[in-house]
């Protein structure tokens, strides 16, 4: 896999991606009718294409040639030393084979004057949290509206650059 910049034409793929991924990942927690509804709303072709002209940010895949294995969206706040990771999926077929780790390596290379990257992820993903910590992220918070707008708590994890 190599990562490169997301174009309009992998959007029906990332989308797919995405689906997919939140299903077998949130499924357990929300139910399968709750995170059709969050993808079909959150994950929609018009959702990820206003992501491809936001200013200050990366929208990154995975890419094989063949499939995307993983996407990546992150973005500056008005303090170009804090970035937020929005997104960082990879596709439960390629999970535990480095993708993750790549995409994170581009999003770090992606923002120059970052000196802390952000998230926000769900208590009950084990698996993302164990991901976070292994590649440096601590814990800094938590907050009662992940995303802003979901209602639903999450921890807030950073990682400390430079």
């Amino acid at each position: 896999m190599f990562v490169r910049t997301a174009s309009e034409r992998d959007l029906v793929a990332v989308r797919a991606l995405l689906v997919e991924t939140w299903h077998a990942t949130y499924d357990a927690i929300y139910g399968a009718e709750r995170v059709a509804a969050i993808t079909d709303d959150w994950h929609s072709i018009a959702s990820l294409k206003a992501r491809l002209v936001r200013p200050n940010s990366e929208f990154l895949v995975a890419d094989d040639g063949k499939r995307l294995g993983g996407m990546a969206f992150a973005a500056a706040t008005t303090d170009p030393k804090i970035v937020l990771l929005n997104q960082l999926y990879v596709h439960p077929a390629c999970q535990r084979q480095g993708i993750g780790r790549l995409l994170l390596d581009e999003v770090e290379a992606s923002f120059p004057e970052m000196r802390t990257l952000r998230l926000e992820v769900e208590e009950a993903n084990a698996g993302a949290i164990a991901f976070y910590e292994a590649n440096g992220f601590r814990h800094a918070g938590r907050t009662a509206d992940c995303g802003g707008g979901s209602g639903w708590p999450a921890l807030i994890l950073e990682k400390r650059l430079g």
